[in-house]
This record gives C-alpha cells, structure tokens and sequence, in this order.
C-alpha cells in the first residue's frame, strides 16, 4: 500500500515545528512552511471535487482485528456490495485526527462522504438498499433491534477495555494485535506504531481508563450483557430475535463476541495478520475467556453456529 499525498502533507505539517526547532528557522519563515503545506492540502482538496471520481464506489476504513470493523464487514459481505477494505494502524488515527474505525467512505461522483460508527454505517446500507434489494431484509433496524444492538455495542466498548487491560503491558503482543507485523499495512504506519509504542500505550491507558478496579467493573458489565442474552436463547430460538431468519443483531453478537472467542474464520480472512494465539494470550485473560465460555453456553453455541454456517457463505457473496 502506498502513502497518499494528503498523508505526506500531514507528516511534513506534524513534523515542520521539529524541523523548523532543528534548523534554527525564522518565524516567518516557519509560518510560510505551515502555509505552503495548508495551500497543498487545499489543492489536492479542490482536485479531488472537480476531477471525476476514480476507484470503488465505498470504501471501509478498518483496523483488520477490530470486532466493530467485523461486525460492519460481516454485514457488508452479506449483503454482497461491492467494496474496499483499506486496513490502518488505527491507533494512529485516534489520537492524530480523532477518526475511529469502522469508517465508510462512499463515493457520488467528485464527493466522498464518510460515515463512522458501526450502526450509523448499518442504518446508511439500510436506507440506501433496504427497498431495493431483497438480501437487505436482515438490516431491518426495528425498535427492539435497535435496542439490543445498543446493549451490545456497549458489550463491544467494555470487551475493547477488557483486551486492552490484559494485553497492553506486553508489547509485542499489542504490536501485533495494532497490525506491526501485518503486511497489508502501510510501511510507515508500522514503523511509526513501533516507535511510538510507549507514547500510544500511554494514550491508550488514559482513554480507556485502565486499572484494576476499573476491569471488575468492566468484567461485571460484559457478563451482564452475555447473561441478558443467554437468558434470551433459553426458550430455545434460533435467533436473538426469533425465528429462523438472522438478523444485524446476530451479526453484532457474534461480530463482538469474535474478540474474545476467536473462531476460526473470524474476520472473513482479512483479520490473519493481526490475529493473537491463544496460546501467547495472559493466563488471566484466558481464564476469564474460559469462564464465559462455561457460564454462556448458549451464546457461545449461537455465535460458533453463526460463524461456522453463515460467515463463509457471507465469504462466497462477497
């Protein structure tokens, strides 16, 4: 993968005070480097408006091991629109831009629009295919759908607090799980996640609010959530929301529930990169991992079935 010219632009803007303290430069000096970059980045900007667009119509900005990325990229491979994936370190993008991930960009001829938040991106495919095509019927985000997606992405915060808690004072294996040894990522963004490991690990404790009260808490809601929907299955459905036909919400539950019990095809295959072994993972981490898969059986049976039936067909249609 190649570095845009906007990403070159930023890197030159974001290193210019370094450059400018290096080399001793005169403030009016600095000022027109900073105005040479802004005048740049406009250009390319007003480019790309009046040039005809080029390339996929969408676009998913992801982080390969991400289970809100899976969740939008399992949705999206089921529906069976055509699409990119373009893998970041998105760590990086957190803290330099604010951006999270997933992130859809759509492109209507010269503009591209960018919608995050993995719901936001499901209620978008429902608006834009939902009376169109048929394949779009599992995207119908009734009130009760909507409501448990809710709990679940929430579910889907805490597990992100849980993985962090346990893997972020090794880091290797954090390296590994932000794409450092994944090829398909840029070059520059592995480098830069290596050198600035202590700096991101940092960033991340903070963000995240990492500490060992805070992880009770967080393992009391993740069980809160998996019993709530355990207790749904008792009566013996098929699906979160009964019936035969799968919906968002399944995909969800088994989208998030991937990170922690990471069947086999998790991803689609575009997570192998990333992808930590259980056998490199924290004896705490895997102790907790197992205790759910004891206490939430029936979810545990719901999400194994969904992956092992219903992601390899999603696969074949992508």
């Amino acid at each position: 993968m190649r570095v845009t010219p906007v990403t070159w632009i930023m890197l030159y803007l974001l290193a210019l005070p370094v450059i400018g303290a290096l080399l001793g430069l005169h403030a009016v000096t600095a000022l027109a480097g900073v105005l040479l970059g802004v005048f740049l980045l406009w250009g390319l900007r007003m480019r790309a408006l009046l040039t005809p667009g080029a390339g996929p119509e969408m676009c998913l900005d992801t982080i390969s091991a991400s289970h809100f990325v899976e969740k939008v990229r399992w949705c999206m491979d089921r529906l069976g629109v055509p699409y990119e994936e373009v893998p970041n370190a998105g760590v990086i993008g957190v803290f330099s831009t604010g951006r999270t991930v997933p992130r859809l960009r759509v492109r209507t001829g010269s503009v591209v629009s960018s919608i995050g938040n993995s719901a936001d991106i499901l209620r978008y495919l429902w608006g834009r295919y939902g009376r169109i095509d048929a394949r779009s019927a599992f995207l119908e985000p009734g009130a009760e759908a909507l409501e448990l997606e809710a709990r679940l992405d929430g579910y889907g915060v805490n597990l992100q607090r849980w993985v962090y808690q346990n893997i972020i004072p090794d880091r290797e294996l954090t390296l590994q799980a932000w794409g450092a040894n994944d090829p398909r990522l840029p070059r520059w963004q592995r480098f830069v996640v290596r050198i600035g490991f202590p700096f991101l690990r940092g960033m991340i404790r903070r963000a995240f609010r990492l500490s060992d009260r805070a992880h009770q808490q967080v393992l009391a809601r993740i069980s809160e959530v998996l019993q709530l929907m355990e207790d749904r299955l008792a009566d013996g459905r098929q699906t979160l929301l009964g019936g035969d036909q799968i919906s968002f919400v399944d995909l969800t539950l088994a989208g998030l529930s991937g990170l922690w019990m990471q069947p086999p095809n998790y991803g689609g295959g575009q997570a192998e990169g990333v992808r930590l072994t259980l056998d490199s993972l924290p004896e705490a981490m895997l102790t907790e991992r197992e205790q759910w898969l004891e206490r939430f059986p029936r979810v545990v049976a719901l999400v194994e079935r969904l992956y092992r039936d219903e992601r390899d067909v999603a696969q074949g249609e992508d």
